[in-house]
């Protein structure tokens, strides 16, 4: 079954600017045997990584990932099936904000912040809202 995960924690800082490039060039090579794609938005203080691929591979990848010792406080806000991948050639896109002043690539109403500050803070869990807010991160 074809699945979704986001998960949202805080980044410790011990994890440099370098460490944040070990990451992204680890996702690259280790996702595509795994037939993973996503994307991980990432501030000095914050990650939130959308990841899709058989539901399985997630689970075991969200158990790995939460022992990295580069964040803390992981919580997944959204797991479930869905039918067709959002980022299909994406081993792991990604993106970093500002955490004081986040810039979507398209415009976005008040109830979209409102969201996004909901996932920024690990309390949106439905999946279908924080995967179409995510994809105003990526796409035009």
């Amino acid at each position: 079954m074809l699945a979704h995960l986001v998960y949202v924690s805080v980044r410790k800082r011990n994890c440099t600017d370098e460490e944040m490039d070990k990451i992204l060039a680890a996702c690259k090579v280790n996702n595509e045997p795994l037939q993973v794609t996503g994307v991980l938005l990432y501030s000095d203080s914050t990650f939130i990584q959308y990841v899709e691929g058989k539901a399985t591979t997630l689970t075991d990848l969200y158990d790995k990932i939460k022992k990295d010792a580069r964040h803390e406080k992981p919580v997944m806000i959204s797991y479930g099936p869905i039918t067709k991948r959002i980022f299909p050639s994406w081993q792991m896109g990604s993106r970093k904000m500002a955490s004081d002043n986040i810039d979507f690539v398209t415009d976005i109403t008040h109830q979209d912040k409102d969201v996004f500050q909901r996932i920024m803070n690990g309390k949106e869990t439905e999946g279908a809202k924080v995967r179409d807010l995510l994809t105003k991160f990526f796409k035009k």
